[in-house]
């Protein structure tokens, strides 16, 4: 795809994320905002899956280690094909399969489920490990949070990863740099993030995690680099693309009203419109 293609995606990604959040009446969009490049990229441009067949044996993996922000994920496998978009509207409601967290057993294209923050990151390296040891090609992406970091077990699998040289693992850090309860800095600051897995024999690099040409040369690298697991430090603005959504901690756990989502939809729809004229 080239990269109107992709910000079309995107666009698309964040109506859904926000069709869903509304419709459950509860969610978390603005970690799901803040990463929508990212999703759209690896599951449009970059890994080796096939919406037909979710199961594919040689398929790359993606695990979604921050797993509260499971709207995100599951728009962009809706609209890559996995399942219908309508379902987006079942986000969490009684019987859905699409719960609150993501969930292997119910929603096609989801390789783990998670939830538990900090534990993502050891099952992605699991299956790094394992591509390794069965001699398969497949490469195993993850993404966490930059507040999910200040989780013990993380460091545990990045000392593991590293000592392992597991170069099939890309790691994503959502870097928008606000948490439930504040900013990192108020919380409990992991920073400098690019030094500390440095430290622990991770390939890193420092992106615009919102911007399409820096995450396609960055994975780029990352598949060119031996040796060394990566971890990719994706700056990117919490709430992106929903203007009173931006940069707001408040956004991180809540669904907007029908006020709110009405304006929400109309932006977005109003960039997608600007897309296509480009």
């Amino acid at each position: 795809m080239d990269k109107k293609a992709l910000m079309i995606a995107a666009n698309k990604v964040r109506q859904g994320i926000i069709t869903g959040v509304y419709n459950a009446k509860c969610g978390h969009p603005g970690g799901s905002l803040s990463a929508a490049e990212i999703f759209t990229y690896l599951y449009f441009e970059e890994m080796n899956i096939d919406p037909k067949n979710p199961k594919m044996e040689d398929r790359d993996r993606f695990v979604l280690s921050k797993g509260h922000v499971a709207p995100g994920l599951y728009s962009t496998l809706a609209n890559r094909g996995f399942f219908d978009v309508e379902a987006l509207k079942t986000l969490r409601h009684t019987g859905s399969f699409l719960q609150g967290h993501p969930d292997m057993k119910g929603v096609p294209g989801v390789d783990m489920s998670s939830g538990s923050l900090g534990q993502g990151l050891s099952a992605a390296v699991g299956m790094a490990l394992a591509a390794r040891l069965q001699n398969k090609d497949y490469r195993v992406y993850c993404l966490c949070g930059d507040g999910e970091i200040e989780e013990g077990q993380i460091w545990e699998a990045a000392m593991f990863a590293g000592h392992r040289k597991l170069d099939n693992l890309v790691l994503f850090v959502d870097n928008n740099n606000l948490q439930i309860d504040g900013s990192l800095d108020e919380v409990c600051s992991p920073n400098p993030i690019d030094k500390k897995f440095e430290a622990f024999n991770f390939y890193v690099q420092v992106i615009n995690g919102n911007d399409f040409d820096e995450i396609a040369q960055a994975l780029k690298n990352a598949r060119e680099h031996k040796g060394q697991p990566s971890a990719i430090v994706a700056k990117t603005l919490k709430g992106k693309g929903v203007s009173y959504m931006e940069n707001s901690c408040g956004w991180h756990g809540k669904a907007p009203n029908a006020e709110e989502y009405e304006i929400a939809m109309k932006e977005l729809k109003e960039e997608e419109a600007a897309l296509c004229q480009m």
